[in-house]
């Protein structure tokens, strides 16, 4: 599908964006060289009859976007996680990008939940509302269940959403394949890639059991976590294009009125936002990423619940460690430390020179430091810190820029609770935590008796492994040996690796 006959879907596409005055904006925040340029007013400028309106009252990229419709809505949203790629200025744009789409009528809602789930809408729900929230992906329904009256939020994909998008994203291929033949220059800005990763993140959301998948592998790792908690998923009644979770009831964590008049501690609400995000991105590695104002709600008793789980983050266990160790260095201000954990992690090259390195994180720091607490911004030193990196040769990393973003919206949350709040206070215990069960000396033996049940399922094989190494270092020829220093260091490095192993789990 991603041939020529896409040209038609791109020049409406340019035509929308210089009729609503986004291409300047759009191809400035690309920095795009003169040949695309060239390309994107050919395919636009000619056509702007052919072009959407949009509403006037926004801004050029985002009333572009929204007037072209779903894909591009969704594809604008995450682009706004990927400053690295359109700039911070265009990133802040999108993030306020509206969501918002004409509902489509209750009775196709129900007509899709009764073809995805096998039964009669009335023999499930005693009731079924009105599109309570429309985006553009999904809709969602206020419903009571039948057999026990449980109030529920049901949420179902748009008719032929998957259609649609499956063709703009097709279209999105094109493009990216234009411009890294009529623009080699614009090749540093991976469009090949940046479509690969919104192709990705679309196909997870057109997919709800995989939002419920992920809504309830989040509810295992918060269960124990004081003051949060998530609306639980209706495995029973959710499928592919429809979801039910339980009915999130609280007040919009937004509405600092209706917080103090329900006699909420504005302060401590902040300050658990920030330690519960950081708790699930170092302990857990698996976060919400999207925890702005509207995904989350206070419960009477105090309790956040938080929902809408179709953008969440993951980091390994080896990233969570570093980046833990980064931001505990800047937060004791060893930048000398920051430095050589970016060196032995290997994002910054060998070839640079760590002091060097080490002196431009502190003149990242210690402004940051010497601001007052109502300026301070973890999400502001990550966005120098990435700065700085990039300077120095470090290759981007889309799970911590995802980690970026997200820490400036829930930074931008707790402010609106409490702009007195002090991010490093409330992120320090958090972070030393962590750093003490995960880098310490328990993490050690932890991570020496997950090695020792790898060997043991290869006990049997070992003795061979090591056999055959030893032999294969011995029979080398010396001229090979000469030429090949490597593979004599690798074969004793395993079995220097297997010895030392064992005589760890020994004295275990």
């Amino acid at each position: 599908m991603r041939g020529p006959h896409n040209i038609i879907r791109l020049i409406r596409t340019g035509a929308t964006l210089v009729r609503t005055g986004a291409m300047n904006v759009v191809l400035d925040a690309f920095d795009a060289p003169a040949p695309l340029r060239m390309v994107a007013y050919t395919l636009g400028w000619p056509f702007q009859w052919l072009g959407y309106k949009g509403d006037p009252a926004m801004p050029p990229a985002p009333r572009a976007l929204t007037a072209l419709g779903p894909a591009y809505i969704k594809f604008g949203q995450v682009l706004s996680t990927r400053p690295d790629v359109v700039g911070e200025d265009m990133a802040l744009q999108l993030r306020v990008l509206q969501d918002k789409l004409p509902p489509f009528a209750k009775e196709r809602a129900m007509a899709e939940v009764e073809k995805e789930l096998g039964r009669p809408v009335s023999e499930i729900f005693s009731e079924f509302s009105e599109p309570i929230a429309a985006a553009s992906i999904a809709q969602v329904h206020h419903a009571k269940l039948a057999d026990t009256g449980q109030d529920v939020a049901v949420k179902v994909l748009r008719p032929g959403i998957e259609r649609a998008f499956r063709k703009d994203v097709d279209a999105f291929y094109f493009a990216a394949r234009i411009v890294d033949i009529c623009a080699p220059g614009a090749r540093r800005l991976r469009p090949m890639d940046v479509i690969e990763h919104f192709d990705g993140v679309v196909r997870g959301e057109l997919d709800l059991r995989l939002e419920s998948a992920a809504a309830s592998e989040f509810a295992d790792n918060t269960a124990k976590d004081a003051g949060f908690k998530l609306p639980p998923v209706k495995w029973d009644l959710s499928a592919r294009r429809v979801m039910t979770l339980g009915w999130a009831d609280g007040l919009p964590i937004g509405d600092n009125a209706a917080l103090d008049a329900a006699g909420h501690d504005r302060r401590a609400l902040g300050e658990r936002v920030l330690s519960l995000f950081l708790n699930h991105a170092l302990r857990d590695g698996f976060f919400h990423a999207d925890m702005h104002q509207g995904n989350m709600k206070v419960a009477a008793d105090g309790d956040i619940i938080a929902y809408d789980f179709g953008i969440m983050g993951h980091i390994d266990l080896y990233t969570r460690r570093v980046y833990a160790e980064i931001l505990y260095g800047f937060i004791k201000r060893d930048y000398q430390r920051v430095a050589e954990v970016h060196f032995e992690a290997g994002y910054v090259p060998a070839h640079q020179d760590v002091d060097e390195f080490a002196r431009a994180l502190r003149a990242v720091g210690e402004p940051i430091f010497g601001m007052d607490a109502t300026h301070i911004s973890m999400g502001r030193l990550l966005n120098y810190l990435f700065e700085v990196t990039e300077r120095f040769g470090m290759e981007t990393r889309t799970e911590l820029i995802l980690l970026q973003r997200t820490m400036v919206v829930v930074e931008g949350v707790a402010r609106s609770l409490d702009p007195r709040i002090n991010i490093w206070d409330v992120a320090k215990p958090v972070v030393e935590d962590y750093i003490k069960s995960s880098i310490g000396p328990r993490a050690i033996a932890a991570d020496l008796g997950k090695t020792a049940m790898v060997l043991a399922r290869f006990g049997p094989r070992l003795p061979g492994l090591v056999e055959r190494a030893l032999i294969a270092q011995a029979g080398e020829p010396e001229a090979d040996q000469g030429h090949r220093p490597w593979k004599r260091a690798a074969a004793l490095g395993v079995v220097a690796g297997i010895v030392t192993t064992l005589l760890a789990t020994h004295m275990l």
